[in-house]
């Protein structure tokens, strides 16, 4: 059999695109500078930071390049957001977010309220859908900041961002944050139009190496630096400047407002999930309006059957996803998005993430579909549970 590579995990992780590693490739070996230096070659590399800071700008509909921080990854953006928030505000002891947040937003706010913080968690309806009378409810005058993602990194589900910044805005002074790390390079955003005052962004998601992260932070906003130090990034965050990776983002943000890409892709993910919605006891998770979801996620469960086999029989053919119900080793858990949205354990554990790329082919999906049904077949006739078979 020829050997295949077929990357249906991109939500996890893309691809450095061939432009990005080129673009980035000088500033690994011919220019070294240290961006701080006063010298030509140092300011050549400061120049280069000021270049991609425009980039990412004009990804994000940012209204200044100014706005944008550079960080190490999203998870250090979304920590940022938080606790810089909660720093330059003390008196304020109340944050919103909700159920299904990202471990870097739900863990951190795990951590603040047993630390003596009190924090409002918002649930989601079996469709993975938001209460937002429940926002609005749970606004408070003591609210720092209220931190809700762009789009669920499991399910692909999409939050109405608009519509939770106005609440946030006209109903109390607090900080709205969006983890914007599963949507940046997917969908159009455009902070400009939004009541968004920070918003983290990931290089690894949208085919940047993975070390790189942005964070925006609307002008005349007050956020307490997170890393203490030098005067990098006027001052926002110390450290020396990555620059080859800064370079590789800005240059990944100039190749995600290529909008037949995404396009392409939406055609492909719709194909794929119509197809296999076709078998036998399998069932989406998120909404079905796919104009609420990303255009590059599917989220599958196959009934009575453990994911991590399907994954493995997969991975036999050459074909890479993740498993959706995220089970603790030792512990069969499902993903707290899974249980948030009320999906039962017997499709839970049979969860399956098919997330597509820029770099994924027709023929690619055409040979996942081919080899997919024969691989749930086989392993239902081995489930002891009785399937409904058509």
């Amino acid at each position: 059999m020829t050997e295949r590579n077929i990357y249906l995990d991109n939500n996890a992780t893309t691809r450095v695109a061939p432009e990005v590693f080129e673009a980035m490739r000088p500033y690994l070996t011919d220019f070294y500078g240290n961006p701080s230096s006063a010298h030509t070659l140092g300011q050549r590399m400061r120049a280069a930071i000021e270049r991609a800071r425009e980039q990412v700008a004009e990804l994000l509909g940012a209204g200044a390049a100014s706005e944008i921080a550079f960080t190490s990854c999203g998870s250090e953006s979304d920590n940022w957001a938080i606790r810089g928030a909660l720093e330059a505000s003390p008196e304020k002891r109340h944050l919103i977010t909700t159920r299904v947040e990202h471990e870097a937003v739900r863990v951190l706010c795990e951590r603040l309220e047993r630390g003596g913080y009190e924090v409002t968690w918002l649930d989601i309806d079996e469709q993975g859908l938001l209460d937002l009378d429940a926002l609005h409810a749970a606004l408070r005058p003591d609210t720092a900041i209220v931190s809700v993602m762009l789009a669920n990194n499991e399910t692909g589900v999409l939050f109405p961002i608009d519509e939770i910044g106005r609440i946030v805005r006209e109903n109390s002074d607090a900080l709205f944050h969006v983890d914007a790390v599963q949507a940046a390079g997917k969908i159009p955003i455009d902070v400009s139009r939004r009541s968004v005052d920070l918003l983290a962004i990931s290089g690894h998601k949208l085919h940047a190496p993975a070390g790189i992260g942005a964070l925006y932070v609307r002008q005349g906003v007050e956020l307490s630096p997170l890393i203490i130090g030098g005067k990098q990034e006027s001052g926002r965050r110390a450290g020396t400047s990555a620059v080859p990776y800064i370079v590789a983002l800005g240059r990944a943000c100039e190749l995600a407002q290529d909008a037949e890409a995404h396009e392409r892709i939406r055609r492909l993910r719709d194909h794929f999930e119509d197809t296999i919605l076709k078998i036998p006891n399998t069932r989406l998770n998120g909404t079905a309006d796919r104009e609420l979801r990303l255009p590059n996620t599917a989220n599958i469960s196959f009934e009575h059957i453990e994911g991590e086999s399907i994954l493995a029989h997969l991975d036999e053919h050459g074909i890479y996803v993740s498993t959706g119900s995220a089970c603790n080793s030792g512990a069969h858990v499902s993903s707290p998005t899974l249980r948030a949205m009320n999906v039962p354990y017997t499709a839970a554990q049979g969860s399956i993430r098919f997330s597509l790329g820029r770099y994924n082919t027709a023929e690619e999906i055409d040979y996942t579909l081919e080899v997919l049904p024969g691989i749930i077949n086989r392993l239902a006739e081995m489930s002891p549970y009785e399937f409904n078979r058509p």
